[in-house]
């Protein structure tokens, strides 16, 4: 008779106690998942993941102090074959290639955490990737779309805040007509039908921040 595999573990990272007694009272349920340990800010997963070496990494992106994407390249230093699934509440492709840029194999919305978190982290485990329908939807639609520069985020995010091109010229230091040209070229890469549509679509996507 064959002893049964040791179960996957998993570390849990995420500033919100709430979630990770949700997550932990999820794992608790299945015999092959088992918590290994918990962290709150980057800092601390990368200790704990020093410490512990779980085999699955749950990981936020947006936490105090060191974020999750820092963590995320720091534990892949350490570790190349880690194993690192994002936890995020926004479904924004521009958020989850970031992530696995920098060394994520999975992104998963705390939405759907009730669903999907399971299979999500045997899927990981195995060596295999997860990816939202729509998040991956959304990256394959803009894989072949002109990004905006550094000065085009620039404007939009003055934009957001409710600053009119002449306001926005006057912050940066350029013309009210530079900012009209730039605002075209956004509208144009981002398939917007206006200004607002713009600032609505960048912050969908994690372009610029709400």
């Amino acid at each position: 008779m064959t002893a049964p595999d040791p179960p996957i573990t998993v570390l849990t990272v995420d500033d919100h106690p709430l979630l990770r007694e949700g997550i932990a009272a999820v794992l608790k349920k299945h015999a092959d998942l088992a918590l290994a340990g918990e962290a709150a800010s980057g800092g601390e997963a990368i200790e704990q993941f020093r410490r512990l070496r779980p085999d699955v990494t749950l990981m936020d992106l947006q936490m105090p102090g060191m974020g999750g994407l820092e963590a995320i390249q720091a534990i892949r230093e350490l570790a190349p074959q880690a194993r690192i699934l994002v936890l995020s509440t926004y479904s924004g492709d521009v958020q989850a290639l970031r992530a696995l840029r920098a060394g994520a194999a999975g992104y998963l919305l705390k939405s759907a955490l009730r669903t999907e978190l399971v299979d999500a982290i045997r899927e990981v485990h195995r060596g295999g990737r997860r990816l939202p329908p729509e998040v991956a939807a959304e990256l394959a639609r803009q894989a072949d779309g002109e990004a905006l520069t550094e000065r085009e985020l620039e404007v939009l995010r003055r934009v957001a805040l409710g600053n009119s091109n002449r306001e926005v010229g006057e912050l940066l230091s350029v013309s009210e007509e530079t900012v009209k040209a730039r605002m075209k070229t956004i509208l144009l890469k981002l398939h917007a039908r206006d200004r607002a549509h713009a600032v609505t679509l960048a912050l969908k996507r994690g372009l610029i921040d709400a």
